[in-house]
């Protein structure tokens, strides 16, 4: 069976074979249901996600790859337990939005599209502007006016057009609302075919442990992407027959701005009143995710779980990560602050298998984490 976009909501579907970013009144989009893939379907010849393309909407013959995916899965020491680490900073631009990058804009390139909008307070807008670049299509990057240099000029070096906002980064998102009229809106949190390439984070696991599932996969969480992503693939997975069960999955959120985690905890589906005020971690700063409800339908399907950090908590994470040779931006420095509150509470535990998933390095937030380290740049 083709698969269709579909609006989740009011089941609602629209065909694959034209470019589009929503559905009816911006509504949020995903892909109906794919078989997944078997073991026998990986084409072990290919050293990127493309590995994984017989579990892809679409078949692109020349897919924009710079090698993303196949990222080292480590053990480490967190809270005194051992846990798995995926080392998402080994992607291209240094981040895991590499993957959603990569099938993206492959996708939208076999679509006809030649120029693409995004919004992005740094990883998204340097995965979008390299991928671009790669595969000879134009980009234009909205970033908050305080994202961190280091990410504003990544874009920069590939071509993109940077344009900052003033103000939060949902003015930003605002902002690029309004230019989608003019160039297509290829937005890592609005477009399903990013969640596309997030979704080989669960068959890349799944490949890593010997085909089989963790028990638990804790993610940074802004918009949701990776636990949107990691739903999908470890449910098509499931689908497959390629394992027994779903890997619960736990979203980390700063708790000055974690609207996820406030829904889940009040056990509401909708958007619930919660201050939001500026947080060290940059990445998932979203104070509106437009899939809200898909992101809590993922956690709880996958019966997991949110946890919403304290700055003092995301800094000490970053730093005990630093000391172990683990230097990672403050945003993903979440996961293990999180794995030591669900370990206390016991709702994981020691024997389990635990991934953290480390999303971007701290090469990116220098200035941040220099300030964190009360040191004058």
């Amino acid at each position: 069976m083709t698969p269709d976009y579909i609006d989740p909501r009011s089941g609602a579907t629209f065909p694959l074979d034209q470019p589009r970013w929503c559905g009816e009144e911006r509504a949020p989009l995903l892909l109906t249901p794919l078989p997944g893939l078997t073991r026998e379907q990986i084409d072990p010849a290919t050293r990127s996600l493309w590995r994984y393309r017989a579990a892809f909407p679409l078949k692109p013959d020349n897919p924009i790859t710079l090698g993303e995916g196949v990222t080292p899965l480590i053990p480490g020491t967190v809270a005194g337990v051992q846990v798995l680490l995926k080392c998402e900073w080994f992607n291209p631009t240094c981040s895991f939005k590499d993957r959603g990058a990569s099938v993206m804009l492959s996708l939208l390139r076999a679509q006809g599209v030649d120029h693409v909008l995004e919004d992005s307070s740094g990883n998204g807008g340097a995965a979008v502007a390299a991928y671009a670049a790669a595969g000879g299509m134009a980009a234009t990057i909205l970033a908050p006016e305080s994202t961190s240099p280091a990410k504003t000029l990544q874009m920069r070096a590939h071509g993109a057009s940077v344009e900052l906002i003033p103000g939060s980064r949902q003015d930003t998102a605002d902002a690029a609302l309004v230019r989608s009229a003019d160039i297509f809106y290829a937005s890592h949190n609005w477009h399903p075919f990013f969640l596309q390439g997030t979704k080989t984070l669960a068959y890349e696991l799944w490949e890593d442990l010997g085909f089989r599932a963790p028990d638990n996969v804790i993610v940074p969480c802004g918009a949701g992407s990776n636990v949107l992503g990691c739903e999908i693939g470890f449910s098509e997975l499931l689908r497959a027959g390629q394992i027994d069960f779903l890997p619960r999955i736990f979203a980390a959120q700063p708790a000055n701005c974690a609207p996820i985690s406030a829904a889940f905890l009040a056990g509401s589906d909708e958007p619930v009143a919660t201050e939001i005020t500026p947080t060290m971690a940059e990445g998932t700063a979203i104070a509106r995710p437009i899939r809200l409800r898909e992101v809590l339908g993922a956690l709880r399907e996958t019966r997991g779980g949110a946890v919403a950090l304290t700055e003092a908590e995301i800094g000490e994470a970053m730093l005990d990560l630093a000391r172990v040779g683990i230097y990672v931006e403050p945003t993903c420095a979440q996961v293990a602050a999180a794995f030591g509150k669900l370990l206390g509470t016991g709702t994981v535990t020691a024997e389990q298998t635990t991934v953290l998933v480390l999303t971007g390095t701290g090469l990116k937030a220098t200035p941040r984490i220099a300030e964190l380290m009360g040191i004058a740049l």
